[in-house]
């Protein structure tokens, strides 16, 4: 069954590249109406011309951007009838001790005060006019821990998140729900790698599937969960993980999965 939007406004955050940009194609294909909003304009300019959508140059980790933009987006567009919540950051896996309280802050700033603020500017608008979508992105590292010490807290602080958003604007029209992604092939991920902060064989080798996930892959969860076909679904954060959860008691024993045993 194909999602249709039906020109259905739709506000991504982190659209220049990565997950956002991924979930601002789709929902496009699928005949939204799409905002991009990110700090990097030439990626949102680049986006603009595939998309056709308006940009808008956003800093979630700033309040009067977000109302600004949100603001800006509804006066020229119209209410936001869809919003994702993908911008954010990595973590350099660092010991405790070696974590800078700099970055523990940046990290934070961003992916979750950042999803908070545009959750409530956004969703409140919503539940105002008595509906909307939220699709908030979390992670696999909000489920389990790791060395990122910052992120991963964040990531499970979004989950959380997610479910009191729910409930508290069940009732008046508004859905959200997540997605948790596995290690996804994008570039932050490839910047990583190169820079030796992870290794990106041994990240695919966690994966059920012994493989990252695709950024096209999560998009199309987001897009199934801020359309109708999931009218009856909220506050629920879906693993597109390859397996990644799923594996986690096999990593203790060998490297054969179940499929080779």
């Amino acid at each position: 069954m194909r999602i249709e939007f039906n020109g259905a406004i739709a506000l991504v955050t982190g659209a220049a590249s990565g997950l956002g940009r991924a979930a601002a194609v789709l929902l496009h294909q699928n005949g939204a109406r799409v905002a991009g909003a990110d700090r990097d304009m030439r990626g949102l300019e680049e986006l603009s011309r595939e998309t056709g959508g308006a940009i808008v140059e956003l800093d979630v980790c700033r309040d009067d951007e977000i109302e600004a933009g949100i603001a800006h987006i509804e006066e020229t567009l119209g209410p936001i009838d869809i919003l994702v919540t993908a911008a954010g950051i990595l973590q350099r896996p660092r010991a405790p001790d070696a974590l800078p309280m700099a970055e523990w802050d940046r990290v934070l700033a961003t992916n979750l005060r950042g999803t908070y603020r545009c959750c409530a500017v956004a969703g409140a608008r919503m539940a105002k006019r008595g509906a909307g979508a939220i699709v908030t992105v979390s992670s696999v590292m909000g489920a389990t821990p790791g060395p990122v010490h910052a992120y991963g807290p964040a990531k499970a602080a979004i989950m959380n998140l997610t479910q009191s958003l729910a409930a508290e604007w069940a009732t008046r029209g508004v859905r959200v729900n997540g997605v948790a992604p596995g290690f996804v092939a994008t570039p932050a991920i490839r910047r990583a790698a190169a820079f030796q902060f992870v290794n990106e064989d041994r990240l695919a080798e966690a994966h059920a599937q012994r493989r990252l996930v695709t950024a096209e892959e999560v998009a199309q969860a987001i897009a199934f969960l801020a359309s109708d076909l999931a009218s009856g679904i909220t506050g629920v954060t879906l693993p597109v993980d390859g397996g990644y959860l799923a594996a986690a008691g096999w990593r203790g024993f060998d490297a054969a999965g179940p499929q080779e045993r």
